[in-house]
């Protein structure tokens, strides 16, 4: 029986590809059966889409501004400036330090446009924000408002917790690996803290990139409660082709230095995956009580033997 818990759980995956609907069965289970099962101690959930969100909606407003926009030029168009996949894991990386600490209240606009320029400069990227007009500024942090009041606050993970951080990383349709950086997961989990690095294991969901185009028009649901929802957000088609075309993790294996790890830098991160090419995890968006028995039994021992042997290790 496992009596240790994960310290770090990184939930990786491309779009589509199950990890919000694993995230919400694990929230489902009673803390004893996660404990004993799954090396799960209560959990803490962090995730870096909700920041893309944001700077979607910081873009919108500038175009509609007649600014020129500062992270995405039109609303199916990929990153203007790359490193901001860098950009995204400095934020978890403020947000994991925040867990394991005092935690943080409701954030306000203005705060989260200081934290997008600091984690911009950490990435190396300008600090656009920064030299905006006061006036846009305002008129910015006034329509992103109910967004951000909208983040759930931060609270403080007990030394027992797991912290589960989700992000999903890829690279254009065709590309060769190793992914340049700052694409792929090679990139992204080296600039995470070192903190992170050295208590993390990595649960990986297997999708194949062309399924995780098609669940993603599948799940889409425009609206509040669809494009915002963390089941139900559809990536644009394009983003999916230029920036989910290829999958690195399975590269990152084939590179591993020691069995059931995968090298970034210096350091063997432990890694197991979960093989969700044929779908496994959607009925998960429905009602608990319309689960089918015999699936979520299989999913359970099988999410049991992949965490489990991330604890042994």
């Amino acid at each position: 029986m496992v009596t240790d818990t994960l310290d770090i759980l990184l939930l990786l995956a491309l779009p589509a590809s199950g990890k919000s609907e694993l995230r919400r069965y694990i929230e489902y289970l009673d803390a004893d059966t996660a404990r004993r099962d799954l090396a799960l101690g209560p959990t803490a959930q962090l995730d870096d889409y909700p920041y893309v969100h944001l700077m979607r909606r910081i873009s919108q407003e500038l175009r509609r501004l007649g600014e020129d926009p500062i992270f995405f030029t039109t609303e199916e168009a990929s990153w203007q400036e790359p490193l901001d996949w860098i950009t995204l894991i400095h934020l978890l990386n403020e947000d994991y330090a925040h867990t394991v600490s005092t935690g943080r209240g409701e954030q306000t606009a203005a705060g989260l446009l200081d934290r997008l320029d600091r984690a911009r400069v950490l990435a190396g990227a300008p600090d656009a924000i920064g030299n905006l007009d006061p006036r846009v500024r305002a008129a910015i942090e006034s329509s992103i408002a109910t967004d951000v009041a909208g983040l759930d606050p931060i609270t403080a993970a007990g030394c027992e917790s797991t912290i589960i951080i989700e992000f999903s990383r890829g690279g254009p349709v065709d590309a060769g690996v190793p992914l340049p950086h700052p694409n792929g997961y090679t990139a992204s989990i080296a600039a995470l803290s070192e903190e992170v690095r050295q208590r993390a294991s990595i649960l990986y969901l297997w999708v194949e990139p062309e399924e995780s185009r098609r669940r993603n028009r599948a799940r889409a649901v425009p609206g509040g409660n669809g494009d915002a929802s963390i089941l139900h957000h559809g990536v644009p088609e394009t983003v999916m082709t230029l920036s989910y075309g290829t999958d690195d993790m399975e590269w990152l294996e084939s590179q591993t230095r020691s069995s059931g790890t995968i090298p970034v830098g210096s350091d063997d991160i432990p890694m197991q995956r979960i093989d969700n090419r044929e779908d496994r995890t959607s009925f998960l968006r429905a009602n608990p009580s319309e689960w089918p028995v015999e699936e979520v039994a299989e999913l359970h021992r099988d999410l049991s033997i992949a965490l489990r042997r991330l604890a042994s290790r």
